[in-house]
């Protein structure tokens, strides 16, 4: 690659494997998703691309290249307190700022609301947002809602080297909103940097489909199926709206573009999506919570109309988009995520990994290993488990999708590789000790609040 290529990539909200059209969902879910469909068809569509079981998790594997369990990241907590990547951390923005892009984030972090841990602090050269989550949007218009004990949430932005600052309250009003501001500054952040001649990160975490899952103004009422299918539209515009920019600019050509979703759908009513053949939600083990929707394009370096069913995980987009932008990878720690560049690009058939641990917070939850997943603990419903299995579950789940039938006493060979996968997941924590989550940055010269 002589000229460094740019990078966009726009991560949906809880957006499940069987919601857009492209993965058998859109017209059938009330919701055509005809921009998201044509970029399938102009790349690469992964059926077994793998992400954590909440949006903290897997946006720290996203960022670190590291299983949550490492990093400290396994849960969403509440604002004002200890969450998000500590400092040690090495950000894929940083990566890629220190190999000469510009950098952005607009949309949700997740990833830590103190000085210090804002997404400028943390390699963006500017970001505008949301520093935890859309649940917060509820808080103003809660009964009882109660300011003097309860922090109110904000849209904030802040640039490099600088405070991040609140921009105006985040409620259910400017929610409605927020998606159409956030593809806004994107593009006006592409076409400035297009013509500066510079390459550029484009992260852009939309809201949508998160609940409260309401529709711009715009679109609300636009599918005649309700709020959700509305917002669906609206996100599949808003995604077409970033394409077109891409091809107005003339750089496509330069550009990895990638669509994919942090977790599996969304389980509360009126909200609840789907995964299409897959049982369960985010929060569970279960294969609609770990496969997520991934469509990657490259005119010229990526096969068009390719589908693949090869194991992918959200911690190898670290090391992928590294290796695109000619970044080094640190050496100092475990990096998780491998270099997926040689298969998305159509050089080989076959992923660079057979399969991984999943954990949820820190328990083992279950291994996925080639076409088997064995679960340690039994939980298909969010909150409906049976606790830890005395024997754990084995499901083959290209010829039991649903994960009904338990093989394990017919298979028993399959407990060898998946075993020895998790002790060389242990011997590594003995080595490099996890972080704990909620653990303070050890750097004592972070900038005050804002």
């Amino acid at each position: 690659m002589d000229k460094k290529p740019n990078i966009v990539l726009i991560l949906a909200d809880n957006l499940g494997w069987g919601e857009l059209g492209c993965y058998g969902g859109g017209a059938l879910r009330g919701a055509p998703t005809p921009n998201i469909d044509a970029l399938a068809k102009q790349g690469v569509l992964l059926q077994n691309f793998n992400v954590e079981s909440d949006c903290v998790p897997t946006r720290s594997a996203l960022m670190s290249g590291r299983h949550p369990i490492r990093t400290g990241c396994v849960q969403s907590v509440p604002p004002g307190l200890p969450q998000g990547l500590t400092r040690d951390e090495i950000t894929l923005a940083q990566l890629c700022s220190a190999a000469g892009y510009a950098t952005a984030h607009f949309g949700k972090w997740h990833l830590g609301d103190v000085a210090g841990r804002y997404p400028s602090d943390r390699g963006f050269d500017e970001w505008y947002g949301i520093p935890r989550t859309t649940d917060e949007s509820q808080f103003t218009a809660s009964v009882g809602f109660d300011p003097e004990v309860a922090d109110i949430p904000y849209i904030m932005e802040g640039t490099a080297g600088g405070e991040s600052r609140q921009v105006k309250i985040y409620d259910l009003e400017t929610r409605r909103t927020i998606d159409e501001e956030l593809v806004a500054r994107a593009n006006a952040f592409m076409a400035r940097h297009h013509q500066a001649g510079r390459p550029f990160f484009l992260y852009l975490p939309l809201v949508h489909l998160h609940f409260p899952t309401l529709p711009h103004p715009d679109f609300a009422g636009r599918t005649r199926h309700g709020d959700f299918a509305d917002s669906m539209v609206e996100m599949d515009h808003r995604v077409g709206q970033v394409r077109a920019e891409v091809e107005r600019l003339g750089i496509a050509d330069n550009t990895l573009f990638i669509f994919c979703s942090d977790n599996g759908p969304e389980f509360r009513a009126p909200y609840r999506g789907t995964a299409g053949p897959w049982r369960g939600t985010y929060h569970t083990a279960m294969e609609g919570s770990l496969r997520a929707p991934f469509i990657a394009c490259w005119p010229g370096r990526i096969p068009a109309g390719s589908v693949s069913n090869e194991i992918v995980h959200v911690t190898d987009l670290y090391a992928t988009l590294a290796g695109v932008a000619g970044a080094e990878l640190p050496s100092d720690r475990p990096i998780d995520g491998v270099d997926q560049w040689a298969f998305l690009s159509g050089q080989t058939e076959s992923s660079a990994r057979e399969g991984f641990p999943f954990y949820i917070k820190n328990e083992l939850r279950a291994i996925k290993w080639r076409d088997w997943k064995l679960h340690f603990y039994w939980e298909p419903e969010v909150n409906e488990g049976k606790g830890k299995l005395e024997s754990p579950y084995l499901f083959n789940t290209v010829r039991d999708p649903k994960e009904e039938t338990d093989v394990l006493v017919f298979n028993t060979w399959v407990m060898g590789p998946m075993l020895r996968l998790v002790r060389d997941m242990n011997e590594s924590f003995k080595q490099f000790p996890n972080t704990p989550p909620g653990a303070p940055d050890s750097d004592a010269r972070l900038p005050s609040s804002s």
